[in-house]
């Protein structure tokens, strides 16, 4: 007769689970969302036109549209999201066109900086909603850490726009998003080379606040998904697969192989100690 075994949902593994495949797919899009990061940082930071501005945005947008399926939202909603970010990126889009140089780009910028924020708060929530730590969730936090950059680079932009077209205190150096995405970056990761340094006192504030988000963030957040993705890749086999119980099977196994009677299982040293039983025959005799 055959026994059925019902295997527990916490115990089953991602394979088993259909809501683990989903979210190792999901997980899977973080690198090609780095991907995109990276090209666009390393677009604007060669080239200072009219024409990259635009084509950053709609990066931008492409990077938080791929954040928002990462997530769980509904369906309807997910759409309804989708369709006012496209429609704020084209009222940025042309804002840049007609009034590149003054308030219209500075609007620009602030929806911009606000669609980054959104695509880093979506991609940090993914990531700790996952069950595992996978090569994926390091990408998605570096991704995170990416558009945090980018984020404060067009704060400073827009602020560049809105007072009177001047930021730094550095007098006759150029002023464009390739400088405010250098500066941007060297605050985050508290580089600080002194070539560039802000002004005002707005420009001061955030530049402090993004320093301290920059160490916040890689102290808590990527330091853990490491020090967890390190942990899980020299995590025993069975554990791997299984689980706790295939963990506690493959300890078991190693217990008893290592002949250490405190480390067998239980009732292994009393099964191996017990003699044959006899029984006596007709004559009194007994059979071994």
């Amino acid at each position: 007769m055959t026994t059925r075994t019902e295997v527990s949902p916490a115990l089953a593994g991602p394979g088993r689970d259909g809501a683990g495949r989903a979210d190792q797919r999901a997980a899977g899009r973080f690198g090609a969302l780095l991907l995109i990061l990276v090209f666009t940082y390393l677009l604007s930071a060669f080239v200072s036109d009219l024409l990259v501005s635009v084509f950053q945005v709609v990066l931008f947008l492409a990077a938080v549209l791929l954040a928002l399926r990462n997530g769980r939202l509904h369906r309807r909603g997910m759409q309804l999201a989708a369709a006012g970010l496209v429609a704020g990126s084209i009222g940025a889009i042309a804002l840049l066109a007609l009034n590149r140089k003054g308030p219209g780009a500075g609007v620009a910028n602030v929806w911009t900086a606000l669609v980054l924020l959104l695509a880093a708060v979506l991609i940090v929530h993914r990531v700790l909603a996952q069950a595992e730590i996978t090569l994926q969730s390091i990408y998605g936090a570096i991704s995170a850490y990416l558009l945090i950059g980018l984020m404060f680079a067009a704060v400073y932009a827009a602020m560049y726009h809105f007072g009177g077209d001047h930021f730094f205190a550095q007098k006759g150096q150029k002023e464009d998003s390739r400088t405010w995405q250098y500066f941007s970056f060297v605050t985050l990761t508290t580089t600080g080379y002194g070539d560039f340094t802000a002004g005002g006192s707005g420009g001061r504030a955030f530049a402090v606040l993004e320093a301290i988000t920059g160490q916040i963030f890689l102290a808590t957040l990527v330091a853990r998904l490491v020090a967890g993705f390190r942990g899980a890749a020299r995590r025993p086999r069975g554990q791997a697969r299984t689980g706790p119980a295939g963990a506690r099977r493959a300890s078991t196994r190693r217990a008893g192989a290592s002949g250490l009677v405190g480390l067998r299982p239980p009732g292994t040293a009393r099964r191996r100690a017990r003699t044959p039983r006899r029984v006596p025959d007709a004559a009194g005799q007994d059979r071994g």
